[in-house]
């Protein structure tokens, strides 16, 4: 094997998704731990007095103690060069959730064993099963009074279709967690905690060892013992291949909070996880061992560092290798560039690198010419990577700037974020950017961008709520004027700041009375971001 190929069999490309308040982040920083990338795992929760998470990078995200946009992390272990995407748990981000795995090879579950597969988890998980990509299931929070553990398993195949296969298996919940059993080395795990440090102490002990009534007390043993016996009576078999397209996904129980159960987790997790996959591009697989580098732009981020106003583009290396100063071809741009300030991150923290590899994570420069879903090949390649569709949004405001002197900033600074995916923007055909309407996915996402804005740019805004639920892309070949469209009081044909067509409505009765009455139309209710006008 040569040395190119041995990096790239080397890489773990993941994503943590979750419910929020499951423990993702949590987890995320301590895998950072066992990675030596950070010496202290941050406290998630909204305290003055805490630590932020390190993935946890915007101030809002501080405050609130949520992840409100995917975070980047790249770290070494065990000979692996592991690339960790942390996406937003809260509903409201599902579609910056959604772009972040198609960047990802794998993705970890991460459960709360008191409450089970909850409502976020159901919406993530169906995106993992699209991508047809391997699902590992952490149960989190065995530290605290949990569900029974054959239930959880039960609960997920049943809410989730997906089978499971317990890798590991708990002994006690709450007070009395004592540790894990590991099925395949029949071995006990105990743990003892020692709170943000690097590693909970692990002792590993036989499953017939004469002291274990000591170390974990008669009751429990005895419980474990009858569990056992009723796993390897009933649980399926495991099958590498049906986990790697996503019919069977490890089951592992432990606290990320307290450290149990998560180095175990880690070292199982990256033997069974693959390396980078292929790529779809059109009919065209990309393979990752491919020599002619590819990559494309997954999220793009303004303003990482405020001191600069300063815009990265985070984009997933496909194939081949790239170095520093390397000369590629921006498909959608139409010409060749050289991408300057390549950096891998952590959260906020980077460090310009001199070379990557396929499945790695690299943030370049961004002057204004890239968007998301936008292809990067060798020159002299044709290569164009299937688009990232963009979600409809479902709640509209108009907004303006309160300072009307303030309406350049405010300009730049919509049009900027919009790029980024956080929100989207729309204008009445003809109309400049006089008026503009926002619209976005979930509330908070208002929030947020006043937020931004107002710490960004210095606008303070004025938001006026529209009646809009719906929003349909206009897929006709030809470009529709309004007096040709019939359409009722409640619907509105608009353009997005690509130029793109589209029609906003008051209820799901309007579309199809619209659907009806024009003909002509062909209404599609997700838009490709790689579309150009």
């Amino acid at each position: 094997m040569t040395q190119y190929q041995s990096e790239i069999n080397r890489r773990r490309t993941f994503a943590i998704i979750s419910h929020p308040d499951a423990g993702k982040t949590t987890l995320t920083e301590k895998f950072l731990l066992y990675g030596g990338a950070i010496a202290q795992a941050g406290a998630v929760k909204g305290k003055k007095n805490s630590r932020a998470a390190v993935s946890d990078w915007m101030e809002i995200e501080k405050q609130r103690g949520i992840s409100v946009t995917s975070s980047v992390m790249q770290f070494q272990y065990e000979g692996f060069c592991i690339n960790i995407l942390d996406t937003p748990g809260h509903q409201d981000f599902s579609e910056d959730t959604y772009r972040t795995l198609m960047a990802a090879d794998s993705a970890v579950m991460v459960i709360d064993a008191a409450k089970g597969v909850e409502a976020q988890t159901r919406k993530l998980f169906k995106v993992c099963v699209l991508r047809d990509i391997p699902i590992f299931t952490f149960i989190n929070k065995m530290d605290r009074e949990a569900r029974n553990p054959f239930e959880l398993c039960e609960e997920i195949e049943k809410e989730l279709g997906i089978e499971t296969y317990p890798v590991n298996w708990p002994i006690g919940c709450g007070k009395e967690f004592k540790g894990v059993y590991d099925r395949a080395r029949r071995r006990i795990v105990h743990f003892t905690s020692h709170g943000g440090s690097k590693a909970a102490t692990a002792a590993q002990v036989s499953l017939d060892d004469p002291q274990l009534d000591d170390l974990i007390g008669a009751p429990l043993h005895q419980r474990l013992a009858d569990e056992i016996e009723l796993l390897d009576g009933a649980a399926c078999e495991f099958d590498l291949e049906r986990v790697r397209h996503g019919k069977l996904s490890p089951v592992f129980f432990g606290s990320a909070l307290t450290n149990f159960g998560v180095e175990p987790f880690l070292e199982d997790f990256l033997r069974m996880t693959p390396p980078p996959l292929p790529r779809l591009a059109g009919d065209t697989v990309v393979d990752s061992f491919d020599d002619h580098f590819t990559a494309f732009v997954f999220k793009i981020q303004a303003n990482m560092n405020k001191a600069h106003r300063d815009r990265i583009a985070f984009l997933r290396v496909c194939s081949g290798r790239f170095d520093k100063d390397k000369e590629v071809y921006h498909l959608q741009g139409g010409k060749k560039i050289k991408l300057s300030q390549p950096q891998q991150l952590m959260a906020s923290e980077r460090e310009i690198i001199e070379e990557a590899y396929a499945g790695d994570i690299i943030g370049v420069f961004d002057p204004g010419i890239f968007s998301i879903g936008d292809t990067l090949c060798a020159p002299g390649e044709k290569i164009q990577f299937d688009p990232i569709p963009t979600f409809a949004p479902e709640h509209f405001s108009r907004v303006r700037p309160l300072d009307t002197m303030k309406r350049k900033q405010f300009l730049k600074g919509t049009e900027q974020i919009a790029q980024e995916g956080a929100i989207q923007i729309f204008k009445p055909p003809y109309s400049g950017m006089e008026e503009v309407f926002v619209g976005v996915v979930g509330t908070l996402q208002f929030d947020v961008f006043q937020y931004r804005l107002r710490s960004e740019y210095s606008v303070e805004l004025l938001m006026e709520g529209l009646p809009y639920q719906y929003l349909r892309w206009i897929a006709s070949p030809e470009h529709v004027r309004e007096d040709e469209l019939v359409l009722p009081g409640d619907a509105k044909l608009v353009e997005d700041y690509k130029g793109n067509q589209l029609i906003l409505f008051g209820s799901a009765w309007s579309i199809n009375w619209v659907e009806d009455r024009n003909k002509q139309l062909v209404l599609a209710e997700f838009g490709g971001t790689a579309v150009r006008s």
